[in-house]
């Protein structure tokens, strides 16, 4: 950022985690979620801050969602982060999770949700599928301009090339 500038989206996206710490806060004072609410939660896994067990991690190496309803212990939400225990075939587990590593935040009951950026985290590697008798090959970069391939069924397309700029 210039020194000279104001960083609006950073100051948004803080903004809209408070509404996430906000609504978790609500959960840990009540003890419980209230009526119907529900809360799915994805974060980076190997965000700065993230602890998880290793089991955890090894299943889930880049993200994972996590919901809370009926089956979670121990709420306990500060400032910069949250922790939650949560049963994974019926062996608790603790987490830690920091708000900055929250990626979606999504209440079903009220079709309300928030998607953040997440600084610092670089998409995953591309997988290298792999031909019996035949050697790895690299995955083929995608057309980056989105002229040159027709587009598969259920492919997500980035609106960015549509804007303005």
């Amino acid at each position: 950022m210039n020194k000279g500038s104001i960083d609006y989206q950073a100051l948004v996206q803080e903004a809209l985690r408070g509404v996430v710490r906000g609504a978790l806060k609500l959960v840990e004072k009540d003890g419980r979620l209230p009526g119907a609410h529900h809360f799915y939660i994805a974060f980076h896994t190997r965000h700065p801050g993230v602890i998880v067990s290793e089991a955890i991690l090894a299943r889930y190496p880049h993200e994972m969602t996590i919901v809370l309803q009926h089956q979670f212990w121990d709420l306990k939400v500060g400032e910069e982060d949250f922790q939650v225990t949560l049963s994974f075939n019926n062996v608790p587990e603790k987490l830690i999770i920091p708000f900055a590593a929250v990626k979606n935040f999504f209440d079903p009951s009220t079709k309300f949700g928030l998607q953040f950026t997440v600084a610092g985290m670089e998409a995953p590697p591309a997988r290298v599928l792999e031909t019996p008798g035949k050697p790895a090959q690299p995955a083929a970069e995608a057309p980056t301009d989105g002229k040159d391939a027709p587009r598969k069924p259920g492919e997500i397309v980035s609106l960015d090339q549509f804007r303005k700029k």
